[in-house]
Protein backbone atom coordinates (compact mmCIF):
# COMPACT_ATOMS: atom_id res chain seq x y z
CA UNK A 1 0.00 0.00 0.00
CA UNK A 2 1.37 3.56 -1.04
CA UNK A 3 1.57 5.67 2.34
CA UNK A 4 -0.73 8.69 2.50
CA UNK A 5 0.30 11.86 2.94
CA UNK A 6 -0.09 12.71 6.27
CA UNK A 7 1.71 9.44 7.14
CA UNK A 8 4.99 9.87 9.33
CA UNK A 9 8.23 9.69 7.70
CA UNK A 10 10.45 10.70 10.24
CA UNK A 11 9.60 10.60 13.79
CA UNK A 12 12.05 12.10 16.50
CA UNK A 13 10.15 12.51 19.63
CA UNK A 14 10.26 15.09 21.64
CA UNK A 15 11.69 17.22 18.92
CA UNK A 16 10.26 17.41 15.42
CA UNK A 17 8.12 15.15 12.83
CA UNK A 18 8.56 15.12 9.38
CA UNK A 19 5.27 13.88 6.82
CA UNK A 20 5.07 11.97 4.01
CA UNK A 21 4.33 15.14 1.80
CA UNK A 22 7.18 17.01 3.29
CA UNK A 23 5.27 18.83 6.09
CA UNK A 24 7.38 19.34 9.09
CA UNK A 25 5.62 19.50 12.89
CA UNK A 26 8.25 20.91 15.81
CA UNK A 27 7.10 19.83 19.06
CA UNK A 28 9.57 21.86 20.85
CA UNK A 29 11.03 25.52 20.36
CA UNK A 30 8.19 27.59 18.52
CA UNK A 31 7.59 30.13 20.34
CA UNK A 32 8.71 33.26 20.29
CA UNK A 33 8.65 36.49 21.91
CA UNK A 34 9.42 40.24 20.70
CA UNK A 35 12.69 42.02 21.63
CA UNK A 36 12.55 45.22 23.57
CA UNK A 37 13.73 46.27 27.61
CA UNK A 38 13.25 43.44 29.97
CA UNK A 39 12.38 44.91 33.46
CA UNK A 40 13.65 42.27 35.21
CA UNK A 41 17.17 42.75 34.16
CA UNK A 42 16.66 46.48 32.62
CA UNK A 43 18.37 44.90 29.34
CA UNK A 44 17.24 45.97 26.38
CA UNK A 45 17.17 44.18 22.82
CA UNK A 46 16.33 44.71 19.22
CA UNK A 47 16.08 42.56 16.06
CA UNK A 48 18.34 43.28 12.80
CA UNK A 49 18.54 41.85 9.79
CA UNK A 50 21.72 40.78 9.04
CA UNK A 51 21.22 38.78 5.30
CA UNK A 52 19.10 40.50 2.75
CA UNK A 53 19.25 37.78 1.15
CA UNK A 54 17.73 35.37 3.37
CA UNK A 55 15.76 37.71 5.40
CA UNK A 56 17.79 36.47 8.71
CA UNK A 57 17.66 38.63 12.24
CA UNK A 58 20.39 38.84 14.87
CA UNK A 59 19.08 40.31 18.33
CA UNK A 60 21.49 42.40 20.40
CA UNK A 61 21.34 43.00 23.73
CA UNK A 62 22.69 46.21 25.83
CA UNK A 63 22.62 46.36 29.75
CA UNK A 64 20.80 48.83 31.04
CA UNK A 65 23.73 50.70 32.34
CA UNK A 66 25.61 50.92 29.07
CA UNK A 67 23.88 54.32 28.00
CA UNK A 68 25.72 55.85 30.65
CA UNK A 69 29.42 54.59 30.36
CA UNK A 70 31.90 55.57 28.01
CA UNK A 71 33.93 52.43 28.21
CA UNK A 72 33.16 49.77 25.37
CA UNK A 73 32.57 46.37 26.78
CA UNK A 74 33.11 42.48 25.73
CA UNK A 75 30.79 40.85 22.90
CA UNK A 76 29.56 38.05 23.07
CA UNK A 77 27.94 36.29 19.70
CA UNK A 78 25.54 33.28 20.62
CA UNK A 79 24.57 30.10 19.03
CA UNK A 80 21.17 28.88 19.82
CA UNK A 81 21.04 24.87 20.36
CA UNK A 82 18.12 22.32 19.42
CA UNK A 83 20.10 19.84 17.11
CA UNK A 84 20.20 22.35 14.49
CA UNK A 85 16.31 21.48 13.71
CA UNK A 86 14.41 23.06 16.44
CA UNK A 87 14.26 26.78 18.20
CA UNK A 88 14.96 29.81 17.46
CA UNK A 89 17.15 33.43 19.01
CA UNK A 90 13.82 34.71 19.23
CA UNK A 91 11.97 31.99 21.51
CA UNK A 92 11.74 32.71 25.23
CA UNK A 93 13.97 30.11 26.54
CA UNK A 94 16.95 32.14 24.91
CA UNK A 95 15.85 35.20 24.98
CA UNK A 96 15.49 35.01 28.69
CA UNK A 97 18.90 33.02 29.04
CA UNK A 98 20.51 36.51 26.83
CA UNK A 99 18.64 39.12 29.20
CA UNK A 100 20.39 37.21 32.33
CA UNK A 101 23.57 36.78 31.00
CA UNK A 102 24.08 40.44 30.06
CA UNK A 103 22.64 41.74 32.92
CA UNK A 104 25.14 39.39 35.59
CA UNK A 105 28.21 39.90 33.08
CA UNK A 106 28.24 43.69 31.16
CA UNK A 107 28.54 42.79 27.88
CA UNK A 108 26.70 43.49 24.49
CA UNK A 109 25.24 40.26 22.98
CA UNK A 110 24.52 39.39 19.60
CA UNK A 111 22.36 36.28 19.13
CA UNK A 112 22.35 35.04 15.44
CA UNK A 113 19.15 33.04 13.98
CA UNK A 114 19.99 30.52 11.32
CA UNK A 115 18.22 28.88 8.95
CA UNK A 116 17.26 25.63 10.53
CA UNK A 117 16.82 21.69 9.04
CA UNK A 118 15.42 19.71 7.43
CA UNK A 119 13.98 22.47 5.59
CA UNK A 120 17.48 24.09 5.30
CA UNK A 121 19.82 21.10 5.60
CA UNK A 122 23.74 21.15 6.86
CA UNK A 123 25.58 23.16 6.04
CA UNK A 124 23.29 26.29 6.17
CA UNK A 125 23.42 26.94 9.73
CA UNK A 126 27.18 27.08 9.52
CA UNK A 127 27.28 29.29 6.42
CA UNK A 128 24.50 31.83 8.51
CA UNK A 129 26.13 32.08 11.25
CA UNK A 130 29.41 32.78 9.31
CA UNK A 131 27.75 35.08 7.33
CA UNK A 132 26.18 37.05 11.01
CA UNK A 133 29.52 36.82 12.04
CA UNK A 134 31.45 38.85 9.42
CA UNK A 135 28.18 41.10 9.77
CA UNK A 136 28.76 41.62 13.43
CA UNK A 137 33.11 42.13 12.42
CA UNK A 138 31.80 44.75 9.92
CA UNK A 139 31.11 47.22 13.15
CA UNK A 140 34.92 46.93 14.04
CA UNK A 141 35.82 50.72 13.07
CA UNK A 142 32.37 52.01 13.97
CA UNK A 143 30.68 52.55 10.69
CA UNK A 144 28.63 49.75 10.35
CA UNK A 145 25.38 49.91 9.95
CA UNK A 146 23.88 49.01 13.52
CA UNK A 147 24.69 51.82 16.31
CA UNK A 148 24.57 49.97 19.24
CA UNK A 149 27.40 47.63 18.00
CA UNK A 150 29.36 51.18 16.71
CA UNK A 151 28.96 52.31 20.09
CA UNK A 152 29.14 49.74 22.76
CA UNK A 153 31.03 46.83 22.15
CA UNK A 154 35.02 45.98 22.28
CA UNK A 155 36.03 44.00 19.21
CA UNK A 156 39.52 43.93 20.99
CA UNK A 157 37.02 41.58 23.42
CA UNK A 158 35.50 38.83 21.47
CA UNK A 159 33.87 35.77 22.52
CA UNK A 160 31.78 32.59 21.18
CA UNK A 161 29.01 30.53 23.23
CA UNK A 162 26.56 28.74 22.31
CA UNK A 163 24.50 24.94 23.85
CA UNK A 164 24.43 21.71 21.69
CA UNK A 165 24.02 22.20 18.55
CA UNK A 166 24.93 25.90 19.25
CA UNK A 167 28.40 24.94 20.66
CA UNK A 168 28.89 22.64 17.82
CA UNK A 169 28.66 25.85 15.46
CA UNK A 170 30.61 28.00 17.89
CA UNK A 171 33.55 25.48 17.68
CA UNK A 172 33.52 25.51 14.05
CA UNK A 173 33.28 29.18 13.56
CA UNK A 174 36.14 29.67 15.87
CA UNK A 175 38.14 27.19 13.18
CA UNK A 176 37.19 29.39 10.16
CA UNK A 177 38.39 32.63 12.49
CA UNK A 178 41.94 31.18 12.15
CA UNK A 179 41.95 30.56 8.43
CA UNK A 180 39.44 33.46 7.33
CA UNK A 181 40.56 36.42 9.28
CA UNK A 182 38.01 38.88 9.92
CA UNK A 183 39.22 42.67 10.26
CA UNK A 184 39.08 44.48 13.83
CA UNK A 185 37.70 41.44 15.52
CA UNK A 186 40.24 39.80 18.33
CA UNK A 187 38.39 36.27 19.05
CA UNK A 188 39.67 36.09 23.02
CA UNK A 189 37.53 32.82 23.98
CA UNK A 190 34.67 30.54 23.72
CA UNK A 191 32.24 29.21 25.62
CA UNK A 192 31.03 25.69 24.68
CA UNK A 193 28.02 24.70 26.87
CA UNK A 194 27.19 21.12 26.74
CA UNK A 195 28.13 20.56 23.19
CA UNK A 196 26.63 18.60 20.46
CA UNK A 197 29.72 16.26 18.86
CA UNK A 198 29.38 12.64 18.29
CA UNK A 199 31.67 10.18 17.13
CA UNK A 200 31.10 6.52 15.26
CA UNK A 201 33.21 5.12 18.49
CA UNK A 202 31.54 5.78 21.71
CA UNK A 203 33.25 7.61 24.26
CA UNK A 204 33.28 6.97 28.20
CA UNK A 205 29.90 5.12 28.65
CA UNK A 206 27.97 6.56 25.87
CA UNK A 207 28.20 2.56 25.33
CA UNK A 208 25.68 2.26 27.32
CA UNK A 209 22.99 3.96 26.07
CA UNK A 210 22.53 2.57 22.24
CA UNK A 211 19.05 4.15 21.94
CA UNK A 212 19.97 7.06 22.99
CA UNK A 213 23.34 7.10 20.48
CA UNK A 214 20.76 6.03 17.91
CA UNK A 215 18.68 9.02 18.22
CA UNK A 216 21.76 11.32 18.32
CA UNK A 217 22.62 9.83 15.21
CA UNK A 218 19.02 9.89 13.86
CA UNK A 219 18.66 13.75 14.00
CA UNK A 220 22.15 14.23 12.46
CA UNK A 221 21.29 12.22 8.79
CA UNK A 222 18.12 14.11 9.56
CA UNK A 223 19.70 18.31 9.64
CA UNK A 224 22.98 16.25 7.32
CA UNK A 225 21.08 14.36 4.67
CA UNK A 226 24.43 13.69 3.34
CA UNK A 227 26.93 13.18 5.73
CA UNK A 228 29.38 10.34 5.81
CA UNK A 229 28.05 9.53 9.16
CA UNK A 230 28.67 10.07 12.67
CA UNK A 231 32.25 10.97 11.96
CA UNK A 232 31.88 13.57 9.59
CA UNK A 233 33.66 16.48 10.51
CA UNK A 234 31.44 18.42 11.50
CA UNK A 235 29.55 16.58 14.00
CA UNK A 236 33.04 15.02 14.90
CA UNK A 237 36.00 17.65 14.34
CA UNK A 238 37.53 16.36 17.64
CA UNK A 239 39.35 13.49 16.39
CA UNK A 240 40.46 14.92 13.22
CA UNK A 241 44.61 15.34 13.26
CA UNK A 242 44.63 19.12 12.79
CA UNK A 243 41.79 19.72 15.79
CA UNK A 244 42.95 22.43 17.75
CA UNK A 245 45.98 23.57 15.85
CA UNK A 246 43.95 26.27 14.28
CA UNK A 247 41.36 27.28 16.94
CA UNK A 248 41.29 31.03 17.09
CA UNK A 249 41.36 31.93 20.33
CA UNK A 250 43.30 31.43 23.60
CA UNK A 251 40.60 30.91 26.15
CA UNK A 252 38.08 27.90 26.51
CA UNK A 253 35.64 27.47 29.00
CA UNK A 254 33.28 23.99 28.53
CA UNK A 255 30.07 23.39 30.90
CA UNK A 256 28.86 19.62 31.03
CA UNK A 257 26.15 17.77 33.35
CA UNK A 258 26.46 15.12 34.96
CA UNK A 259 23.21 13.26 33.78
CA UNK A 260 24.26 14.08 29.99
CA UNK A 261 25.16 11.43 27.25
CA UNK A 262 27.35 14.26 25.44
CA UNK A 263 29.35 15.47 28.62
CA UNK A 264 32.05 12.58 27.59
CA UNK A 265 32.40 14.45 24.72
CA UNK A 266 32.81 17.51 26.51
CA UNK A 267 35.52 16.26 28.44
CA UNK A 268 37.05 14.59 25.46
CA UNK A 269 37.37 17.87 23.63
CA UNK A 270 39.28 19.22 26.45
CA UNK A 271 41.51 16.07 26.76
CA UNK A 272 42.52 16.50 22.94
CA UNK A 273 42.25 20.44 22.92
CA UNK A 274 44.88 20.23 26.25
CA UNK A 275 46.86 17.36 24.07
CA UNK A 276 46.67 18.84 20.37
CA UNK A 277 49.81 21.50 20.72
CA UNK A 278 47.10 24.48 21.12
CA UNK A 279 49.04 26.81 23.21
CA UNK A 280 45.60 28.25 25.25
CA UNK A 281 43.86 27.57 28.22
CA UNK A 282 40.82 25.19 28.68
CA UNK A 283 38.56 24.32 31.82
CA UNK A 284 35.59 22.23 32.08
CA UNK A 285 32.75 22.97 34.77
CA UNK A 286 30.52 20.06 35.46
CA UNK A 287 27.36 20.72 37.33
CA UNK A 288 26.25 17.84 39.19
CA UNK A 289 23.58 15.84 39.00
CA UNK A 290 21.95 17.63 36.36
CA UNK A 291 21.12 17.21 32.29
CA UNK A 292 21.32 18.66 29.25
CA UNK A 293 20.60 22.19 29.11
CA UNK A 294 19.11 22.12 32.47
CA UNK A 295 20.11 26.28 33.26
CA UNK A 296 18.05 26.92 30.01
CA UNK A 297 14.97 24.75 31.71
CA UNK A 298 15.38 26.02 35.41
CA UNK A 299 17.32 28.76 35.21
CA UNK A 300 16.92 29.14 39.10
CA UNK A 301 17.88 26.61 40.31
CA UNK A 302 21.58 26.96 41.99
CA UNK A 303 23.77 25.09 39.37
CA UNK A 304 22.22 27.26 36.81
CA UNK A 305 23.27 30.27 38.69
CA UNK A 306 26.84 28.93 39.58
CA UNK A 307 26.69 28.27 35.66
CA UNK A 308 25.85 31.48 34.79
CA UNK A 309 28.01 33.58 37.22
CA UNK A 310 30.89 30.80 35.49
CA UNK A 311 30.78 32.18 32.09
CA UNK A 312 30.30 35.98 33.40
CA UNK A 313 33.60 35.77 35.66
CA UNK A 314 35.10 34.07 32.29
CA UNK A 315 34.07 36.36 29.77
CA UNK A 316 35.19 39.33 32.15
CA UNK A 317 38.52 38.11 33.33
CA UNK A 318 40.38 40.09 30.65
CA UNK A 319 38.28 43.07 31.05
CA UNK A 320 40.35 46.17 32.08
Amino acid sequence: MEPTASEIRIDIPPLIRVYQDGRIERLLGTQTVPPGLDPKTNVESKDVVYCQETGQCVRIYVPGTVVTSTQKLPLLVYFHGGRFCIETAFSPTYHNYLNALVSESKIVAVSVDYRRAPEHAIPAAYDDSWTALKWVASHYDGNGPEQWLNRYADFENVYLSGDSAGANIAHHIAIKTSKEKLDGMNLVGMILSHPYFWGKEPVGDEVKNPAVRAKSEGVWRLASPTTSGSDDPLINPIDDQSFGRFLGCKRVLICVAENDILKYRGWYYCEKLKNSGWDGEVEVMEAEGEDHVFHLRNSCCSNAVAKLKKVAEFMNQGKA
